[in-house]
């Protein structure tokens, strides 16, 4: 298995650079693994490709306004800091935008309280203390951060959020989920769909690609994610009744399968809270999705990995040529699929 293998080319028009309105109006890939065949149809047709009974498992993960902009203490420099993971009530493993943030540089949040690089972690994280805890100050003092790829401004950030969006501390959202209107929710649940709901906090890693030539050498970062014992009783009163468990995106898939790891015999998942490093490639045996919603991914990333594991990586590259013949949009505000 070769990091190469998960590559395609992509021209930078495809990428979708804003949120299509409404939400549920963005376009629907239907990818069948068995038959390997392709249908494509609305987003808010959804309902046609699910039946009565199925169980729909949404990330309820929020997005923080976690890029601060900062100033050195002396000096009056400029710089930046992205929250990526709280370790206690003042210390945050960050993201550095700037020079000279070695350990003992003091900083000073706009519109918040001084901070202090305690520790130079890999590449451009350090880890960081605040003088006092920074959530309160993030209404006023964060941003929201956008994808790499994203140039245009986001001229309403709550379209970076979805409609059941519940526990803040994602640096990014589970983007999947951001084509459901609370109306097409409902229609859902009329027609007898059922939902659960989960954690995982979405970090950036998640756009980073694979370096390594080997991605089984690829060290995965951890996302913190939570199964409660509500939503595991759900999911394994769905898999006995004989239905399908269809995770709303590969952080709710990561999440299942994290849950899955510590399943007694007749369950499918156990309640879970913590780290997951679970790192998903070709030949994975999954144990608590039936079907999967997703987006279009980029190359050589672990999502385009895990969701080629669950089709078949032959599979999604050539559904992802057929996206591209029919003019897609592809990541984060693009088009979604369901894999059936």
């Amino acid at each position: 298995m070769r990091t190469s293998d998960f590559d395609y080319d992509l021209p930078p028009e495809y990428i979708a650079q804003t949120p299509i309105e409404p939400r549920d109006a963005s376009r629907l890939l239907v990818l069948d693994r068995k038959s390997e065949s392709i249908q494509h149809a609305v987003f808010r047709e959804m309902g046609r490709y699910l039946k009565a009974g199925d169980l729909l498992v949404l990330n309820e993960t929020r997005v923080i306004p976690a890029r601060l902009f900062v100033r050195k203490v002396p000096g009056g420099g400029r710089a930046e800091l992205l929250l990526l993971r709280r370790q206690d009530e003042h210390t945050w493993e960050t993201m550095v935008g700037g020079k000279g943030l070695t350990a003992g540089k003091i900083l000073q949040v706009d519109s918040g309280p001084l901070a202090e690089v305690i520790a130079v972690l890999d590449g451009p994280r350090r880890m960081v203390r605040f003088a006092e805890p920074i959530e309160p100050f993030l209404p006023s003092a964060g941003h929201v951060p956008l994808p790499p790829y994203i140039h245009t401004p986001l001229l309403d950030p709550g379209r970076y959020q979805t409609v059941f969006a519940r526990q803040p501390g994602s640096a990014a959202a589970p983007t999947a989920g951001l084509h459901f209107t609370q109306e097409l929710l409902a229609e859902l649940r009329n027609q007898g769909i059922n939902f659960a709901t989960v954690t995982l906090h979405v970090g950036l890693d998640t756009f980073a690609p694979v370096d390594e030539a080997d991605p089984r050498q690829h060290a995965i970062h951890s996302e913190w994610c939570q199964v409660t014992p509500e939503a595991a009783a759900a999911i394994n009163q769905e898999r006995r009744a004989g239905g399908r468990i269809v995770a709303v995106g590969t952080t709710s898939v990561r999440v299942l399968e994290s849950a899955a790891r510590a399943a007694l015999p007749g369950e499918v998942v156990r309640p879970f809270e913590g780290p997951t490093s679970l790192f998903i490639l070709p030949g994975y045996v999954f144990c608590a999705v039936d079907a999967l919603i997703t987006n279009f991914h980029l190359p050589r990333s672990t999502l385009i990995m895990l969701v080629s594991a669950f089709a078949g990586r032959e599979t999604i590259l050539s559904a992802y040529e057929v996206a591209k013949q029919e003019r897609y949009r592809f990541y984060s505000f693009g088009d979604a699929m369901i894999i059936l």
